[in-house]
């Protein structure tokens, strides 16, 4: 205090170091605009990956598993980075030279906003962001901020379609396309219809007036996918699900119940299954009892899951796939040379080869996390158009868009062959117990596709909407947004597996609760339940 000559200076209330509206880049805000919207798609795709059996659920019930803590990181990236970010970005499109910037960010506001009311129901919408002048923010309905959400796809596509301003020149989604963004903004509204169908009778018209339009994702070349590079360090670029299982540590199992239907429930092999999922061991039974850490006797199927189907796995896979069974919240065993590993789709991981080796080798195997976040593609919107026809009697064709969407997932997948290290072609044959052979691998072919299809299109045939949401579910690998959200819609699959232990698993989360973080300092807010249901869930679909 006696340094301060002039007490006045301690009137200084702007940080020198914070970027301000008149000191801002717009092109480098955009760019932490769309790198905090991946931060935010994967904060809230980790939270219910193992609630849809992706992977693990590491605790016994879905009471320990989601506390409320779960949602703190996605609440921050979205209230105190994203939205803000977004805003200031707005302010700056004054003559509108920056619509191409303020339209796209419009549209990733709106699923941003649209994904927090899924998971958490009512949130904070005009009465957040005001700071000091109001820091108790309330909740607003989400059937509010969904339409709030659908406005903001309206402007964007206005903006879009009269943009006259420069093009962003850290486009990572669409490379400055205004076409391509408008495509998404129609396909997020179709979206935002979809989930709200068991409520809105109104919402097969708004689908026919998209469909009738014709511009929605179709095309590969218009998918909303984020692409992750091979870089390792400053910064790590890569897939975080690879950073996860290709250094020197595996944290998460696999579900057992998701690779079950890839690897087994078929009598038809997914031609998938070898770019999802890469196996580190060649036969689960072979190793120690112990390491499957399952708190059961292994040698009968428990009749809670027989119950539900009896061909599903209980705590030991066959073919070396080694995960875990849903609320098994066992402690872990020295096991990690033996979990299977998310593969080259989409993790940008190793394709299993059969080499059933170690993928603890510092980032060095397969595409080396160069994958993809796949947060809406065109065989995801026909998946949804395939659901539609089948409930709502929308004009298309349900048969013709599973098949679509079916064959676009395939595709998709299968088209990172390119990125698979010529070596890891190549795989050694066992013949007997002193001799082998190298072998290669042949991928999967036009027939061995064609024999998927036709299988899939002859379950469809006897079970039209079980068969549609599952073969759904099977393409959201890496997606469990959408899993999350069309599970709640139709409680399919319907022999999603149950919890290992019946009496402990409780209730399905029907929503989550309130981050700590928003309960704790804000006197506007009172914690909710898991049991909850978010607007356009009415709670007919049976979930387990």
């Amino acid at each position: 205090m006696y340094g301060c000559r002039d007490l006045t200076e301690l009137d200084l209330l702007d940080n020198p170091n914070e970027v301000t509206a008149e000191t801002v880049d717009p092109n480098l805000l955009y760019n932490q605009i769309q790198l905090s919207f991946v931060d935010f798609y994967h904060a809230m795709h980790d939270v219910t990956d193992g609630v849809m059996r992706m992977t693990g659920l590491d605790a016994f019930s879905y009471e320990a598993a989601l506390p409320p803590t779960v949602g703190n990181r996605a609440w921050r990236i979205a209230y105190a980075e994203l939205l803000p970010d977004i805003a200031l970005l707005e302010s700056l499109n004054s003559e509108g030279r920056l619509d191409v910037h303020a339209g796209s960010a419009r549209i990733l506001q709106s699923y941003v906003l649209s994904t927090l009311v899924d998971y958490f129901g009512d949130v904070p919408l005009g009465t957040a962001g005001q700071g000091t002048d109001l820091i108790s923010p309330g909740p607003t309905p989400g059937r509010d901020v969904y339409a709030y959400s659908e406005a903001l796809l309206d402007e964007a596509i206005v903006l879009l379609t009269h943009a006259v301003g420069v093009t962003p020149s850290l486009d990572q989604f669409y490379e400055g396309d205004r076409d391509k963004w408008i495509t998404l903004a129609k396909s997020l509204k179709f979206r935002l219809y979809h989930n709200t169908r068991l409520v809105d009778p109104a919402v097969r018209d708004k689908m026919e007036a998209l469909l009738a339009e014709g511009d929605l994702i179709d095309d590969p070349a218009e998918d909303f996918v984020f692409h992750w590079s091979s870089n390792r360090s400053n910064p790590d670029a890569r897939h975080p699900a690879y950073r996860e299982m290709y250094e020197s540590a595996i944290n998460t199992y696999l579900g057992h119940y998701f690779m079950w239907l890839l690897c087994c429930e078929k009598e038809v092999d997914d031609p998938r299954r070898r770019f999802y999922f890469y196996r580190q061991i060649r036969n689960t039974y072979e190793q120690d009892p112990n390491t499957s850490s399952c708190p059961f006797d292994v040698t009968e199927t428990p009749d809670h899951f027989v119950e539900v189907d009896p061909r599903l796995p209980f705590c030991i896979m066959s073919y070396g796939y080694f995960g875990r069974d849903h609320g098994n919240g066992q402690g872990i065993p020295p096991d990690q040379d033996l979990r299977t590993v998310y593969g080259l789709y989409p993790a940008g991981g190793r394709w299993d080869n059969q080499s059933f080796r170690s993928t603890l080798n510092l980032g060095t195997d397969g595409a080396r996390g160069a994958g993809i976040s796949p947060i809406l593609t065109s065989a995801f919107l026909h998946f949804m158009r395939a659901e539609a026809a089948l409930t709502l009697g929308t004009s298309d064709d349900a048969a013709e868009q599973l098949e679509l969407a079916v064959t676009a997932s395939i595709e998709k997948v299968c088209g990172t062959q390119t990125m698979i290290p010529p070596h890891d072609l190549d795989f050694y044959v066992i013949t007997s117990a002193s001799t082998g052979y190298f072998a290669r691998i042949l991928l999967p072919d036009m027939e061995e596709i064609q024999e998927y299809l036709d299988a899939v299109m002859g379950q469809f045939q006897t079970a039209p909407l079980e068969t549609t949401m599952k073969e759904f579910y099977v393409a959201l690998w890496g997606n469990s947004i959408e899993a999350y959200n069309m599970y709640r819609r139709t409680g399919m699959p319907s022999n999603m597996q149950p919890g290992l232990d019946p009496f402990v698993i409780g209730a399905f989360p029907r929503s989550l609760l309130y981050p700590t973080d928003h309960v704790t300092l804000n006197a506007s807010v009172r914690q909710k339940s898991l049991d909850d249901l978010v607007f356009w869930d009415d709670g007919s679909a049976n979930v387990r």
